[in-house]
């Protein structure tokens, strides 16, 4: 089976037919499912997408059970947590539904983590880190862009010389270099590529 446009998040079952993994639909499985807005609702209370996949959690005064259904909670009705609280031996806990947030200094409300500032490399090499509320995805460098090769997504150098996409002078020639490119002035002209005379 071939899927000539490739498949993202899924498995190409067929002559350009893919099975999406799941939390992902679309003809090429490149689009995240929203399982919040299927009915029915996946979550009892409230629920937030993730990338793929989502997470369920409870209005203030009520606390998330395993099975995805919320319980009243005296306790954590005090507490007043912006997306819900467990109770463990006795003390309440607010909760955040991501591991791409934690807790605010007041111990109620999430802050995003940004994971693109931890110094840990998080993407792969040709790829930067581009940070979201409660995640982060990866785009690829400047001078390079996505494409479909050898059966998976790779980021590839953009030859600026053939695109012409390169600011070289109309008397220089353009030398693409791996995410960049180069301009040098033809023979009997001088100057920076940029400006010939």
């Amino acid at each position: 089976a071939t899927c000539g446009h490739g498949c993202k998040y899924g498995e190409c079952m067929g002559p350009n037919k893919c099975k999406c993994f799941p939390g992902f639909t679309g003809k090429t499985c490149n689009q995240d499912l929203n399982e919040c807005g299927l009915k029915p609702r996946p979550c009892e209370d409230r629920c937030m997408n993730t990338h793929g996949s989502y997470k369920c959690y409870c209005l203030n005064g009520y606390t998330l059970l395993p099975d995805g259904t919320c319980a009243s909670s005296r306790t954590c009705a005090m507490v007043n947590c912006q997306y819900g609280c467990e109770e463990v031996k006795g003390q309440v806990q607010c909760l955040c539904p991501s591991g791409g947030l934690q807790l605010g200094p007041n111990g109620r409300t999430c802050v995003d983590i940004d994971e693109c500032s931890t110094g840990k490399p998080v993407c792969s090499y040709n790829r930067r880190c581009v940070n979201t509320f409660g995640s982060f995805y990866c785009k690829c460098q400047l001078g390079y862009e996505l494409k479909y090769t050898s059966g998976h997504y790779n980021c590839v150098d953009v030859n600026e010389c053939v695109t012409n996409t390169h600011r070289c002078n109309l008397h220089a020639e353009c030398l693409n270099t791996e995410g960049s490119f180069q301009c040098k002035c033809k023979q009997g002209y001088r100057g920076s590529g940029f400006d010939c005379a």
